[in-house]
């Protein structure tokens, strides 16, 4: 088993198979993004390697995200090897849904169910503003067939002040007929842009505090190693949460570990990278330590996001898609 040094058992990776986006957000990267090339990405047989190295120690999730994951050529074929890895029992995605709808009954025929829509607002004209893109009708269509298809669908949506704080309810609403979870993340200092970030408002209490003004929250248990704190309305078939990104409240109980598309490790969103898996598996003298390469990267990580962010060189200056968030 993978364990650190404050005895926290990792189970979960979240992997990037590509940097690439088809939108840009302006809370995760710049209009004008640089992307890396495609030799610099972990091949499908280093993702493969990989996979198998780390659920022989324990992984037994997989969260594949990007950038926009659906973006990376042969996805389903990826996929269809990383389900036959023995010792993986979960595949979930994560995607911003415009590609994503014709993919979807393959996916089902992968057992993959779990997927996590990022979608920060329900208007088109904010849609365009927030995204720089026009592509607010694939994703709602991508929403409509994930639901009618019976997957387990989590909305994502970063709150940001002055932006979309107004539409908390109308996503809470969306879980009185359908039986999804929204989930309401706190903005994290990750744009790419350089900008400082002198912290949020709109931390997670106030998220819950403006949505049972309109609708009483009932405390709901959360999964083991959940980052997000649940809850249910009354009458409704699905759920909400709030994820506590900035405030870090999850850092005791996290179970994950979190590669890039270019094979670097973080063992904190907030941390430096620690580690270079590409780099190891390139080099046969080194491809036999690959394994306890990661282990002692893990052994080392920071207790929580906090003291991560005081030996960060780089503050602020990431781009989200490119950390595979």
């Amino acid at each position: 088993m993978l364990t650190d040094a404050h005895h926290r058992t990792i189970d979960y990776v979240r992997l990037s198979v590509t940097d690439r986006c088809n939108l840009r957000c302006t809370y995760c990267m710049p209009e004008h993004m640089h992307f890396v090339n495609s030799k610099a990405l972990l091949s499908d047989e280093e993702i493969l390697l990989l996979l198998q190295t780390l659920a022989g120690a324990g992984i037994s999730k997989v969260r594949i995200t990007g950038g926009e994951p659906f973006l990376r050529p042969g996805l389903m074929l990826l996929l269809e090897k990383i389900a036959s890895i023995r010792g993986i029992d979960e595949i979930a995605v994560t995607t911003n849904g415009v590609l994503t709808q014709p993919y979807i009954p393959a996916l089902r025929q992968l057992g993959i169910r779990h997927i996590n829509l990022s979608l920060d607002t329900l208007r088109a004209d904010r849609f365009r503003q927030i995204t720089r893109r026009d592509k607010y009708a694939a994703v709602m269509d991508t929403m409509q067939s994930l639901l009618q298809q019976q997957m387990q669908v989590k909305i994502n949506v970063v709150v940001m002040e002055n932006v979309n704080t107004d539409e908390l309810t109308d996503f809470a609403a969306l879980t009185r007929d359908h039986a999804l979870s929204v989930r309401f993340i706190e903005e994290m200092p990750f744009n790419g842009q350089g900008h400082r970030f002198s912290g949020i408002n709109w931390h997670y209490q106030k998220i819950l505090d403006t949505i049972s003004e309109v609708y009483p929250l009932e405390k709901i248990a959360d999964a083991p190693h959940s980052t997000s704190l649940n809850y249910h309305i009354a009458g409704h078939k699905g759920n909400i949460g709030v994820i506590p990104a900035y405030s870090r409240t999850f850092c005791g109980t996290c179970n994950r570990l979190r590669i890039s598309a270019t094979g670097s490790v973080k063992t904190c969103l907030y941390g430096n990278d620690v580690l270079n898996v590409k780099e190891i598996m390139r080099d046969p003298a080194q491809q036999p330590l690959l394994l306890s390469a990661i282990q002692s990267a893990i052994h080392q990580r920071f207790a929580n996001g906090f003291e991560a962010e005081k030996h960060h060189a780089e503050k602020h200056m990431e781009s989200m898609s490119v950390i595979g968030g």
